[in-house]
């Protein structure tokens, strides 16, 4: 008893450390919302910070309804008696291991999907459009909604069938076998998804402005690379928001530009933002990045197993006649809690390699002012918070703020 009420403790400290993060994110906000920095002036007025101010508190209000609204469904059903009588019903069919455990894991998602629906309706079609982001209409809606739930179906059955089936048949060492099926599934799906997943959603055209296209092969030349794929994404079918990814690795690297940057931006500014997605190509940041989850991931099937065995943790939630996917489950929630500073550590490297991606492509173009005047313009087209709380930017943030990215460019460049 004494135990669950630590966990049951612990999970309310963490969970109450992220509402005390959001609160200083949003204090910080609303004391700033009417200074216009320095670097922003000219391009970004009073009316600017106050519809980012208004988007951003939307979306912290959207973010901490949904999030007590999860926090009590997971607190039923691992204290409120109902992964007990949820793992005692599917023991009850006696099926074969493997597909007991599909089923298992299925029906769970399924079931997280079925509660989240209002949340992405409402987030979509209140918040987004609100403020002038969300062009989906509820029939795309659906569709997209369809083709994702068909999506993960398949790639869930395939992880749950192969990996149940390596448990089984490798009691003693599954967790390093099943280290190498993630593994190997996510180097394939780095190569499949550009092809395969990504065009379900959204049609990827190659760029078909003459002189931007001449301006990127010089670009790539210079850089030192043969670029085949940069594309024109349909963002603008879902929303007005604006954006660019790198994608991909060997022979299937992409370089995406949503529609909605192409039509805002200039030519050197567009360069500028290539050059950027460039920079993490030859940063081989894609590679450092999944080399350190990997190592990790490592450690955790390693634990995994170690806590698996036996049935301490059916006992400890007192749940009778435990399976090996309850176990699984328990694990889960489990490490949520005691994983919380590895995502700052991940989101910390992240935000390096953005950095080293900057410093990159201003080296690259040699036009320092285009890659800060497109990082200004992409922060206002998002209503972006420009001056985030610290501590929120250490635990929520995969890219420095706008503001440190344009200060830090302009004093390596002398713009100052």
């Amino acid at each position: 008893m004494e135990k669950r009420f630590a966990i049951i403790a612990a999970y309310f400290l963490t969970e109450a450390f992220g509402y005390f993060i959001e609160y200083l994110n949003i204090r910080r906000l609303r004391m700033s919302s009417n200074i216009v920095l320095r670097e922003f002036e000219g391009m970004i007025d009073g009316n600017v910070l106050k519809k980012s101010q208004e988007y951003t508190l939307g979306n912290a209000r959207f973010s901490i309804a949904s999030s007590l609204f999860n926090n009590l469904v997971i607190l039923a059903f691992f204290f409120g008696g109902l992964l007990n009588i949820y793992g005692s019903l599917l023991k009850s069919l006696r099926l074969p291991f493997v597909l007991s455990g599909l089923l298992f894991f299925l029906i769970l998602y399924y079931v997280d999907t079925a509660l989240m629906i209002p949340f992405s309706l409402y987030r979509t079609f209140r918040v987004e459009k609100s403020h002038g982001f969300n062009t989906m209409t509820p029939g795309l809606w659906m569709k997209d909604f369809l083709k994702s739930l068909a999506t993960s179906s398949v790639l869930i059955s395939i992880i749950v069938l192969a990996g149940l089936f390596i448990v089984e048949e490798s009691p003693h060492a599954w967790w390093l076998w099943v280290w190498l099926l993630f593994l190997a599934l996510s180097v394939f799906m780095m190569y499949v998804s550009p092809f395969v997943i990504a065009p379900l959603f959204n049609k990827f055209d190659p760029i078909d402005d003459e002189a931007l296209v001449e301006a990127i092969k010089g670009l790539a030349e210079k850089a030192g690379i043969k670029v085949k794929s940069v594309f024109r994404m349909d963002a603008s079918k879902r929303t007005m928001h604006t954006n660019a990814y790198f994608t991909g690795i060997g022979k299937v690297k992409r370089i995406v530009l949503y529609d909605t940057l192409l039509e805002r931006l200039d030519t050197d500014e567009i360069k500028s933002v290539l050059a950027h997605e460039i920079g993490h190509w030859k940063r081989k940041h894609v590679l450092k990045l999944m080399a350190v989850t990997e190592i990790i991931a490592l450690a955790v099937f390693f634990i995994s197993f170690k806590l698996l065995q036996g049935d301490a943790l059916n006992d400890l939630f007192n749940v009778h006649g435990g399976t090996f996917f309850t176990k699984v489950i328990i694990l889960g929630f489990l490490g949520s809690i005691a994983a919380l500073p590895a995502g700052p550590l991940m989101l910390y490297l992240s935000r390096r390699h953005e950095i080293e991606a900057d410093a990159y492509a201003c080296k690259l173009t040699g036009n320092a002012g285009a890659l800060a005047d497109s990082l200004v313009k992409l922060s206002r087209d998002n209503l972006s918070n420009i001056n985030p709380h610290p501590l929120y930017v250490v635990f929520h943030y995969s890219h420095p703020p706008v503001i440190e990215r344009v200060r830090r460019i302009n004093e390596s460049s002398g713009r100052n």
